[in-house]
Protein backbone atom coordinates (compact mmCIF):
# COMPACT_ATOMS: atom_id res chain seq x y z
CA UNK A 1 0.00 0.00 0.00
CA UNK A 2 1.27 3.44 -0.96
CA UNK A 3 -0.19 6.83 -0.06
CA UNK A 4 0.66 10.48 0.19
CA UNK A 5 -0.48 13.29 2.45
CA UNK A 6 -4.02 14.29 1.51
CA UNK A 7 -5.07 10.82 0.34
CA UNK A 8 -7.88 9.02 2.14
CA UNK A 9 -8.02 5.62 3.79
CA UNK A 10 -11.26 3.69 3.50
CA UNK A 11 -11.71 0.83 5.94
CA UNK A 12 -14.64 -1.46 5.18
CA UNK A 13 -17.18 -2.09 7.93
CA UNK A 14 -16.50 -5.38 9.66
CA UNK A 15 -20.11 -6.54 9.97
CA UNK A 16 -23.15 -6.43 7.71
CA UNK A 17 -24.59 -2.91 7.44
CA UNK A 18 -21.61 -1.36 9.26
CA UNK A 19 -20.52 1.85 7.55
CA UNK A 20 -17.10 2.31 5.99
CA UNK A 21 -14.69 4.45 7.99
CA UNK A 22 -12.92 7.31 6.23
CA UNK A 23 -9.70 8.91 7.37
CA UNK A 24 -7.58 11.54 5.70
CA UNK A 25 -3.85 10.87 5.72
CA UNK A 26 -2.07 13.69 7.52
CA UNK A 27 1.48 12.28 7.69
CA UNK A 28 3.50 9.70 5.76
CA UNK A 29 6.90 9.00 7.32
CA UNK A 30 8.34 6.58 4.77
CA UNK A 31 9.98 7.83 1.57
CA UNK A 32 7.99 5.41 -0.60
CA UNK A 33 4.52 6.08 0.87
CA UNK A 34 4.19 2.87 2.86
CA UNK A 35 2.48 2.70 6.29
CA UNK A 36 2.22 3.56 9.08
CA UNK A 37 0.27 6.77 8.52
CA UNK A 38 -1.07 9.49 10.77
CA UNK A 39 -4.77 9.60 9.91
CA UNK A 40 -7.61 11.94 10.85
CA UNK A 41 -10.72 9.75 11.24
CA UNK A 42 -13.91 11.57 10.30
CA UNK A 43 -16.26 9.34 12.33
CA UNK A 44 -14.43 10.07 15.61
CA UNK A 45 -12.68 13.37 14.81
CA UNK A 46 -9.46 11.80 16.16
CA UNK A 47 -5.92 11.72 14.75
CA UNK A 48 -4.11 8.40 15.18
CA UNK A 49 -1.16 6.40 13.89
CA UNK A 50 -2.59 3.62 11.74
CA UNK A 51 -1.24 0.58 9.92
CA UNK A 52 -3.86 -0.49 7.36
CA UNK A 53 -4.93 -4.10 7.09
CA UNK A 54 -6.33 -6.01 4.11
CA UNK A 55 -9.77 -4.40 4.61
CA UNK A 56 -8.39 -0.92 3.83
CA UNK A 57 -7.73 0.90 0.59
CA UNK A 58 -6.21 4.26 -0.32
CA UNK A 59 -8.13 6.69 -2.52
CA UNK A 60 -7.24 10.12 -3.86
CA UNK A 61 -9.01 13.29 -2.71
CA UNK A 62 -10.86 13.32 -6.05
CA UNK A 63 -12.07 9.74 -5.57
CA UNK A 64 -13.17 10.61 -2.04
CA UNK A 65 -15.18 13.58 -3.32
CA UNK A 66 -16.80 11.37 -5.96
CA UNK A 67 -17.72 8.76 -3.32
CA UNK A 68 -19.18 11.47 -1.07
CA UNK A 69 -21.30 12.81 -3.94
CA UNK A 70 -22.58 9.31 -4.70
CA UNK A 71 -23.40 8.77 -1.02
CA UNK A 72 -25.35 12.04 -0.89
CA UNK A 73 -27.23 11.10 -4.07
CA UNK A 74 -28.21 7.75 -2.55
CA UNK A 75 -29.43 9.46 0.62
CA UNK A 76 -31.48 11.93 -1.45
CA UNK A 77 -32.97 9.07 -3.46
CA UNK A 78 -34.02 7.22 -0.31
CA UNK A 79 -35.58 10.41 1.08
CA UNK A 80 -37.49 10.94 -2.20
CA UNK A 81 -38.74 7.35 -2.11
CA UNK A 82 -39.91 7.77 1.47
CA UNK A 83 -41.73 11.01 0.67
CA UNK A 84 -43.40 9.41 -2.38
CA UNK A 85 -44.68 6.52 -0.27
CA UNK A 86 -45.84 8.92 2.47
CA UNK A 87 -46.99 12.03 0.56
CA UNK A 88 -48.54 13.72 3.61
CA UNK A 89 -45.22 13.68 5.40
CA UNK A 90 -42.99 16.62 4.42
CA UNK A 91 -40.14 15.46 6.65
CA UNK A 92 -39.13 12.68 8.98
CA UNK A 93 -40.02 14.86 11.99
CA UNK A 94 -42.73 13.97 14.50
CA UNK A 95 -46.31 14.64 13.35
CA UNK A 96 -47.99 17.84 14.56
CA UNK A 97 -50.11 17.84 17.72
CA UNK A 98 -53.78 16.94 17.21
CA UNK A 99 -55.13 19.22 19.96
CA UNK A 100 -56.98 21.47 17.50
Amino acid sequence: MHAKVGDWLVVKGTVLDAPDHFGQILEVHSTNGEPPYVVHWTHTDVDAVFVPGPDARVITPEEHEHEEQRRQERISEVERNISQKHPHSSSLAAPPDKDT
